[in-house]
This record gives structure tokens, sequence and C-alpha cells, in this order.
């Protein structure tokens, strides 16, 4: 598998790194949970934008990622506007979505930007491009919070993200059984085994699914993503015991 290096972080090599979600109404709140996380343990940082009273004004955004980067330092910055259609808080038409992503990526403010892959081919084409010509790592993604969907499924979502020119695919699913999370791993290893030319981000969300937070390492994602606070999806587990646990798992592979 290739790797993918974002600042001093390598994703797709050892342990999943961890991701903590950072999200809040206002920059205050932002800023505020931001550094609450000094004494955590975690590689990235996701801006979750759409909390954000202010999420599609690009002006107070932009404000806010200028402070936002200073309180992180060189902590890889993954800037997320998780639409409504994705389990998001805020609706959003497609030409502000594209701009934003765009506008924002141009700043230099960000190491990474998450796309929605059913945005639209010439949508995520478009981010993807003006992404790497600024450097910014891309995660192409797609949450199904209603079902889990066939391996097979799972698998060509992953890889159409990848042909569309995404540095890190990631896909999220709720699990209605545990055989769906049984899917969702299976899925995982065969695109690490077999079409494995990224890293990926796979989970199945709720209670059901935590185990697939957990054994990334085992089946082929690269990333975890952690809670410290309020979580920002179904079945997130504190950071500070994900890490451990983590470093359980790796000690024992």
């Amino acid at each position: 598998m290739n790797t993918v290096k974002v600042r001093n972080i390598v994703i797709g090599e050892g342990m999943p790194k961890i991701c903590v979600p950072v999200f809040g109404k206002t920059k205050d709140e932002i800023l505020n949970a931001a550094t609450a996380l000094k004494d955590v343990d975690f590689d990235i940082v996701e801006w979750r934008v759409d909390w954000y009273d202010y999420g599609t004004d690009f002006a107070k955004v932009n404000d806010v990622l200028n402070e936002l980067s200073k309180v992180l330092g060189d902590t890889p910055l993954l800037f997320t506007f998780r639409t409504a259609d994705e389990g998001g808080e805020k609706n959003i038409n497609k030409d502000t979505y594209l701009k934003l992503n765009i506008d924002i990526i141009s700043t230099g403010l960000i190491d990474m930007v998450d796309v929605e892959l059913f945005s639209g081919d010439d949508i995520v084409k478009e981010i993807i491009a003006k992404a790497h010509a600024n450097n910014v790592v891309v995660v192409a993604s797609n949450h199904d919070f209603d079902k889990t969907p066939d391996k097979d499924e799972i698998i060509s979502r992953l890889i159409k993200m990848q042909k569309l020119g995404a540095d890190i695919p990631k896909i999220a699913v709720m699990p209605t059984c545990k055989k769906d999370v049984i899917t969702l791993l299976a899925a995982t290893e065969e695109m690490t085994t077999s079409h494995g030319d990224t890293p990926i981000i796979t989970m199945s969300m709720g209670g059901t699914g935590l185990i697939s937070r957990l054994c990334g390492e085992a089946f082929g994602s690269a990333v975890t993503f952690g809670a410290v606070g309020k979580v920002s999806a179904p079945g997130q587990m504190k950071a500070s015991d994900l890490g451990d646990i983590l470093r359980m798992i790796h000690k024992a592979i």
C-alpha cells in the first residue's frame, strides 16, 4: 500500500492514526475545543465547519482558520464541511460547497480536505485538482447512516474515489446487525489487499460497529476517529481510550 505523508504523520503505516474532530457554533467554542486538546493523544484534527454558525461565510471561516492554525501548530488539519445529506449540520447548495472548499484550499491554512463522493464527479474532480495544486491531501468520503451496502458496493465506491484522484478514500456505514460489521471489515481487507493503491479509512458506526474503529491495523483502515468531549458521529469513543487500545493491538500484531 502507498502511504500519504501529512506534515510529520505518515498515514497508511503502522498504527491507525487518530483523528479528533473539533466543532462549535462560535469562534470561541471552536478555539476553546482546540485548546483543550493539548494533553490528548491524537495525530490529526478535523474541523467540522458545518457546525459553525457562519460555516458558509468564507471571510468568517478564514478568520477562524487563521486562529485555529496557530493553536494547532504542527498538527495536521483536516477541513470538513459535512453536508446534511451525509449526517452534517447544515444544508448547502453544490455551488456554495464547491466555492467554499476551493477558496479555503487556496488559503494555505489546511493540510487536508474532505470532499463527499456524491457531490458529483465534476465537483469532486475540481476540488481534488485544486487541492493537489496546493499540496493539500484529499479525503474523499461517503457516509451511509441508514444501512451497510454489500461488500462489492463498498469496494466499488472506494475504488471510484481512487479513480477520481483521492489520496485517501473513506467510507462510514451504519450496521443493522453484527453481520454488517463483518461485511465492512471484509470489504476493508479486500480493498487493502487487492486494490491498495492508497490508504483507506473505513468504519461501521454505532455501538455495534465499535470494533471496526479499533482493528484498523489488522484489516487495513489507516485512520480512526476519537472524541474529546462531544462526539461527531455514532460510536466514537474517547480519544485517550482509543490510543491505549490501538497500542495494545499494535504490540500484539
